[in-house]
Formats: structure tokens, sequence, C-alpha cells
């Protein structure tokens, strides 16, 4: 007999209880998964699957709206808010080519296949499928960011699988309708123009929605209200876009990045410390849903397909083909990539010592010397503070190719990595109606699922086994940390001699108390009266300004690692917080 499908349209009550059962699933499972050494996203796929096949369990269905309207705008803006963008733009070339390139020639070749195999589907229908299967999935990635992987392969497979799904949406909408207008209406082309169009509108949008997005909290004085504002930003990109015809995944992606660059120059420490909370919150939330949901619809896809369960070897043996045909040309793919990627490091190796030459000779240079160096042309002042931190910036684009260089193990994690997720089984939703949709719909299920256990579950140890998990021990960011300590001390020291200091209530600082934290950079705060003490802690705030304007100085030079700027600004902010609410008492 069959079981009663579940809709979006139940008892408040009991989605109200369904909410809240989900959300103590995603949190509990959280939590215990890193203790039994498995990831959290494939225990929540497997208690989705689990929970399906229960005998008394409702067939659940879910609108696909959902996904890609309703979680995943919030997500991939999350995920972009966190992205490294200085390495995101040193790997772009790598990163773009994964995202554009390896979509369309894996769509191509598997639109081949499938019209080969499956009877009466057709060219234009066959590329829509593979279109479906050809973008890597951001909410998959989460799988691999606890591996101790390099923060290089990491932020490739993340910008790959943020902007590959534009390609992939824009060519299915091509190859649909080209499958309406009979087969002859496709063009690659046609694909390709629409592509780069939707991506021109999505990123202008994308941009001015985040430029808006960091003058109006700026200029709002509640945190909490600031950050309610944050919450609807991804689809302030997202819904304009898509009614204009372009990519609003890209448009809530370039929005996060806007963002994320911004925050340090715009907000304040309490509003970056709401936004890590809060965010870290919602993705993590959303993505638990999103991989428990994909396990619950297990039993309502294998419905809908005309012969149910026997269906389902069928589908199988084509998904098994598929996610064959995908690795294959991935791994054909990723190949000539690394060994492009070891010349730039070469390149590099070779170019770093004339970068070096040229940093000294103008850094000791004058602005007269570097008027008369370049006949007198433009402002000097400003050509050589260009000049300047272009050196500088392609000095540390130089080192970063050295210090993480990809060879085949760092390869085959990328090839292994490429799962498929929601918005596999998401955008299969969208494919029209016929005879073969429900059997197409299937093989999206499986091969979105079946990547995601098989690569998922052997992730770990594959990249033990390849020796890439990293043991803490000759850590370059030790030393990088120690170097920007360095020269944060000197910003502070500078900030001190400042002839212009004065508190926050407009009244001088005591001399002798600006003398010790000179000396010192720093006073215990229990020496002295109450007053005194405050006056070290503003000293401290005064200090703290000058150390952050120096990140984000360093962050646009180039020259420290995003992951380490990272980590000191929310060291800066936690002890900003800490300050003020001693200030507060």
């Amino acid at each position: 007999m069959p079981r009663k499908a579940l809709m979006i349209t139940i008892d408040l009550i009991d989605l109200v209880l369904i909410v809240v059962a989900g959300v103590i699933v995603i949190a509990v499972t959280t939590a215990l998964a890193p203790k039994v050494g498995v990831a959290g996203p494939l225990v929540l796929l497997l208690l989705g699957i689990g929970f399906s096949l229960l005998p008394f369990t409702p067939v659940f269905t879910l609108d696909q709206e959902w996904i890609l309207v309703g979680i995943l705008p919030p997500l991939l803006y999350a995920a972009a808010v966190s992205l490294p963008a200085m390495e995101f733009r040193r790997d772009f070339g790598a990163i773009g080519g994964l995202s554009v390139l390896l979509v369309l020639i894996s769509s191509l070749v598997l639109g081949l296949f499938f019209s080969a195999v499956i009877p009466g589907i057709g060219l234009p229908l066959g590329i829509a499928l593979g279109a479906v299967l050809s973008p890597t999935d951001a909410v998959a990635t989460s799988v691999v960011k606890k591996l101790g992987i390099s923060p290089r392969v990491l932020t490739m497979l993340e910008g790959e699988s943020l902007l590959n799904d534009a390609t992939a949406l824009v060519l299915l909408r091509t190859a649909i309708a080209a499958a309406a207008a009979g087969a002859g209406a496709f063009s690659i082309w046609t694909g390709v123009g629409d592509f780069s169009l939707a991506v021109i509108i999505a990123v202008a949008i994308g941009l001015v929605v985040g430029w808006v997005n960091l003058r109006v909290r700026a200029w709002i004085p509640s945190t909490t209200a600031a950050t309610a504002i944050s919450f609807v930003v991804p689809y302030v990109a997202y819904l304009p876009t898509e009614h204009l015809g372009g990519s609003g995944l890209v448009a809530a992606v370039t929005a996060g990045i806007v963002t994320g660059q911004g925050a340090t120059k715009y907000f304040t420490a309490e509003q970056r410390l709401s936004d890590r909370v809060n965010w870290r919150t919602i993705e993590l939330v959303l993505e638990g849903a999103v991989f428990l949901i994909m396990g619950l619809e297990i039993q309502s896809i294998i419905a809908d397909a005309p012969d149910g369960w026997r269906a389902v070897p069928h589908a199988a043996l084509l998904a098994l083909a598929a996610v064959a045909i995908i690795l294959v040309l991935r791994t054909a793919y990723v190949i000539p990539l690394i060994w492009m990627q070891s010349r730039r490091s070469n390149r590099a190796e070779v170019v770093q010592p004339h970068l070096e030459k040229a940093r000294d000779r103008f850094k000791s240079a004058t602005v007269d010397q570097f008027a008369e160096h370049t006949n007198g042309r433009g402002n000097p002042e400003r050509r050589m503070r260009l000049v300047r931190r272009r050196l500088a910036r392609s000095l540390g684009d130089a080192q970063y190719l050295q210090q993480s260089r990809l060879g085949w193990r760092e390869g085959t994690i990328i090839v292994w990595a490429g799962m498929r997720g929601a918005v596999t089984l998401a955008a299969a939703q969208t494919l029209p109606y016929g005879e073969n949709r429900s059997l197409l719909i299937l093989v999206a299920f499986l091969v979105a699922v079946g990547t995601l256990l098989l690569q998922g579950s052997t992730l770990a140890p594959l990249v033990r086994l390849l020796g890439l998990n990293s043991s803490g021990e000759d850590d370059p960011a030790a030393e990088e940390l120690a170097e920007l300590n360095v020269a944060l001390r000197q910003a502070a020291a500078t900030a001190l001699d400042a002839p212009n200091l004065h508190r926050e209530n407009g009244k001088p600082f005591e001399p002798d108390i600006v003398a010790q934290s000179r000396n010192r950079l720093s006073v215990p705060l229990e020496e002295g009266s109450g007053d005194r003490i405050d006056q070290v802690r503003e000293l401290r705030l005064v200090t703290i300004a000058a150390q952050r304007q120096k990140l984000s100085a360093a962050r646009s030079n180039g020259q420290y690692s995003t992951a380490t700027l990272r980590r000191v600004l929310e060291g800066l902010d936690a002890e900003e917080l800490s300050i003020r609410a001693h200030l507060a008492d």
C-alpha cells in the first residue's frame, strides 16, 4: 500500500515540530560525528535515508524552489563572506577553468553518452542532464574542510563550487529550451553567450548590493539591527538578478565576497563578532538540513519512477557510468592544470629575487628621486605609493606560489573531492516532463548520493595515505604570524607617538602613562587608580585601531595569508570588546 506523501502545506504545529526535531538532530550529529571519525554531513545523509525507508515514515517531498531560492543563496553567501579573497584572486584562472570550461566539457560529453544509451531523450535533454550532474557542490565541500589539506587546495575547491553553479544552471536553461524547440535549436555559442550575460548581470548587482550593505550597516549603530539586515542581503542580491536573467547564486556570492573584504574597514568589532557567530549557526543548520532532506527524499524519488524499485538497478548503472565519465574527465583536466600551476611556481621562484631588489630600491627612494626616475609624470608621491603596493602584492603572490606548490598528491585530492550534492538534486527537478523524467531525476539523485557517500567517506583515508594532513610541525603560518606581530607592535608604537593623542572624552592622556605604554606597549591594569586604569585601556583602544589599519594595508598588499590576518583580527576584536565592557562598567 503506497504511503501518504507529506506536503509542505501541513499543520503549523506539525511543521514547527519537524523543524525543532531537525535542528536537534543536526546539532547532535554535528557534535558527535567527529568523535566517531565520520563527517557530520554524511551521517545526516545516512540518517535521512534510513528514516525514509522505515515503513511508518510518510513519503517526504519538497518543492526544489525551497533549495534553489530558500537555502542556497544564504549558504553560498556565508561561504563567500569567509572565502579567502586574496588567495581566490591568485588562483582565479584555475578556479575559472574548473567552474566554466570543465562544466561545459562534462555537460557535452555526458549529453552525448545519455543521448546514446537512453532511447528517445535526444541530445539537448542529454546535455541538460549533463549540466545537472557537472557542477560540484558548495555544501559538499564542507566534508573536506577539516581534513588538514592545503589551504590553497581548499580555496580552489570552494571557489569552484561557488561559481560553477552559474555555468551549469544557465546551460541547463539553454538545453531545456532547445529540447522544447527541437534538437537543431541547441547551440553551444548560445549557451556561452547566455552564461556571459548572466554572470555580468550577477557580478554587477552583487557588487552594488555588497557595497550598499557595507555602507548601510556601518551607518546603523545597533549591532542587532545591522545583523538582522545581513540576513536578507543574499536574497536582495539573488531575487532581482534572477528577474533580470542573471545568475542569482553568483550575485549572492559576489555580495558575500564584497562584504567579507569590507568588514574590517566598515564594521565594528561587535558587528564582526555577531556576524561570525550568527552566520556560522545559519550555515550549520542550513547545511545540515540539505543533507537530511536529500536522504529523506529517496522514497519519493523512487516512488515517482515508472517501475518503482525495479528502476533502481537500471538507474544505478547509468549513474555509475556517469560518475566514471565525470572522474575521467576531471582527471584529464586536472593533470595539465597541476602542471601549469607547477610552472607558475617555478616562474615565481625565478622572479622573486628581482622583485625583492625592486622593492628595496623603491623602499629607500625619496619622492624627488622617484620623480626624476619617471621624468616627473603624474603625481610622483601617488605613483610611488602605487608602485610600492604593486611590488608588495607581486612579491606576496610569488611567495604564495612557492610556499603552496601543487603536485600530483594535491591534484588527486582536487579530483576526488569533486562531489555532487544539493544543487544537482534541485536542478534535476527542473527537467521537462516526459516519459524519461523520473528516470533522469533518479539518476541525478544516485549520482549525488553516491559521490557523497563514496568519495566523502574515503577522502579522510586518502588524505592520510597521501600524507597531506598537516601535523602542525614546521608550520609556515607560525613564522608568518611572528612577523606580523612585529609589524603590529611597530604600528602601535607609531600610534602612541602621535602628537594629538587624546582620550575619547577629548581630554589629554597623562604623559607618564603614555610613556609607559610606549616603552612596554602594555601596562598591568591593576596598577594605579580607576581613572589611570581607564586611560591605559583607552590607550590600548588607540593602538588596536592602528593595528587594525595595519592589517587592512597588509591585506591589500598581499603580504600575509588570509588565515593569519583573520586570526589576528579576531584576537584584536575580542580584546577591544573586553576593554569596552570594562570601560562601560
